[in-house]
């Protein structure tokens, strides 16, 4: 039986300080790699790689459906009942138990998930855009698992998502599904104003093909994101590639966000959505001030792309 979860209040927007569950972000992030390589082995190529997401349900993450052969499957986590959940055309369906066990020993048993399937469908194991990566098959090191906190992140993407599409839907031009890149784990939904984008320059941690396929075309995004490294709380983000002059002192809103020199991004801070007296209203505010200023710097025809 699924436990009942606040969807109204306070519960809507629950606090995740970075701290409390590092380790536990730390071992779902990999987790979702593993996970999204199987749908990237399986799918065909479409812009920006969006045929490798994760989409957010009203019980975790799902692939979506993903060909094999003249079959198909989807891989979910379901983080009410704490399973990972693979489930085939034929009505066939398989489980991995989400508990504390390292990365390993979950990649091995969603390999034999899928073999008892009779889905054979062979991934490269080593994470991506990660510092140190260790192979899946070798990775005894990040083991922890507190539903609670994952629960409590899954709430925040549920929010998330739910006000990302209201924001999508004033959009006329080409914009993205919003969709979790497993990569750096983060939610995000991207406007394009139609133009190319001059070739982009090396980032760490990920190869340049895929670099510039991402960024291929004039962007401005929005995204949430866990936190780590320079900002170490969990931030709504956005920014503009390339970025135009005059961006990063564009005044945006709502109070507290602010552009982050190291990310090249404005940032919002998580708690200031939370906390906010209409987090949906804070939340579209930075949104749409920072896609504005995106937009108006770089001469987007915004009366054509907007409704």
């Amino acid at each position: 039986m699924s436990e009942a979860v606040p969807i109204e209040g306070a519960g809507a927007w629950p606090e995740l300080p970075l701290a409390d569950w590092q380790d536990t972000y730390a071992t779902l992030h990999l987790w979702t790699q593993v996970v999204g390589k199987i749908r990237l082995a399986r799918s065909p190529l479409v812009n920006h790689w969006w045929q490798v997401t994760l989409y957010v349900t009203p019980r975790g993450l799902t692939t979506s459906t993903i060909p094999y052969g003249l079959r198909t499957f989807a891989v979910d986590f379901d983080f009410l009942d704490h399973l990972l959940r693979i489930s085939t055309s034929e009505g066939r369906t398989a489980t991995v138990p989400l508990r504390p066990q390292p990365v390993a020993e979950f990649y091995a048993a969603t390999v034999a998930a899928l073999r008892s399937l009779d889905l054979d469908v062979p991934i490269w194991s080593t994470p991506v855009e990660i510092e140190g990566a260790i192979p899946f098959e070798q990775d005894t090191l990040h083991a922890a698992y507190d539903p609670d906190a994952v629960q409590r992140f899954w709430r925040i993407l549920v929010q998330t998502e739910r006000v990302f599409n209201d924001f999508r839907a004033r959009f006329l031009g080409k914009v993205s599904p919003v969709h979790l890149f497993w990569g750096a784990c983060d939610l995000a939904v991207t406007r394009f104003s139609g133009r190319r984008a001059p070739q982009h320059g090396p980032m760490l941690n990920i190869a340049d093909f895929v670099v510039q396929e991402a960024y291929s075309h004039e962007v401005s995004s929005l995204g949430f994101w866990p936190g780590g490294g320079p900002v170490p709380e969990p931030i709504f983000y956005a920014y503009a590639y390339p970025e135009p002059p005059g961006y990063k002192d564009a005044k945006v809103e709502p109070e507290g966000a602010y552009y982050h020199p190291d990310l090249g991004e404005f940032i919002l801070p998580y708690e200031a959505v939370r906390t906010a007296a209409s987090p949906d209203e804070a939340l579209l505010a930075f949104a749409q001030s920072t896609y504005a200023a995106a937009a108006d710097l770089a001469g987007w025809d915004r009366a054509a792309l907007e409704r």
